[in-house]
């Protein structure tokens, strides 16, 4: 089977896959992540296949919807592959990223890494950013009936892994605890000059709603 078609059973099964899911993490969102990726990607040398297949199937089971299980993503993209004849060395590194792309908390345990890998998590933070970032943040609040805001409620910077994956805390709170952290975490010279900007957007987004919230005068009369 060609590369070609590898990746369009590849779009085909997502898309299956991903119909009805929450908003920030359906197969738009697996869209731009790719487009992401492709755009880091050129600057780079780098697998082709094994980005487009990371980029695609990154999310196929997302843990923060299926209990927790971080295992469940991993092994339904390693099935699938498998069910296409993908080759068992790109297939091996998809699983590897896939593994190891998410932010949980601040908190790395894996000593793997490629240029793959750093460019889909920087593919997939830069959807955590800017614009697109905001309208997610609070679809997935809402998504899980969170307060948007509660001044009462400081932001927490020393969770553990689990206090991460478990928090309940208002939306706001996560652009601190995570948003606001990932410009500094990006690993490319291109995704850290997207994620500047984007990040830029968030800090003048956060400082119109905190004026806004506490009914300060925002412009002059």
């Amino acid at each position: 089977m060609s590369s070609e078609e590898i990746i369009s059973k590849t779009e085909e099964y997502v898309k299956e896959e991903l119909a009805g899911a929450e908003a920030g993490h359906n197969w738009w969102h697996i869209e731009r992540v790719r487009r992401n990726a492709n755009r880091i990607a050129n600057t780079e040398n780098v697998d082709t296949l094994v980005i487009e297949l990371a980029a695609l199937l990154h999310d196929i089971a997302d843990s923060k919807f299926n209990d927790g299980d971080e295992s469940v993503g991993p092994s339904k993209a390693r099935l699938f592959m498998q069910s296409i004849q993908v080759n068992a060395s790109a297939a091996d590194h998809v699983v590897k990223i896939i593994e190891n792309i998410s932010f949980k908390g601040g908190h790395k345990n894996s000593d793997f890494s490629s240029m793959e890998l750093d460019i889909i998590q920087d593919a997939d933070r830069l959807d955590a950013l800017g614009a697109i970032g905001i309208a997610r943040a609070f679809h997935y609040g809402g998504f899980k009936n969170r307060e948007l805001y509660d001044p009462e409620i400081k932001p927490n910077l020393h969770m553990s892994k689990e206090e991460y994956k478990n928090s309940t805390a208002p939306t706001i709170n996560h652009f601190y605890e995570k948003l606001l952290l990932l410009k500094d975490k990006m690993n490319t010279k291109t995704g850290k000059l997207l994620a500047q900007e984007r990040h830029d957007f968030m800090l003048l987004y956060l400082e119109q709603f905190h004026l806004e919230f506490e009914a300060k005068p925002i412009l002059n009369s």
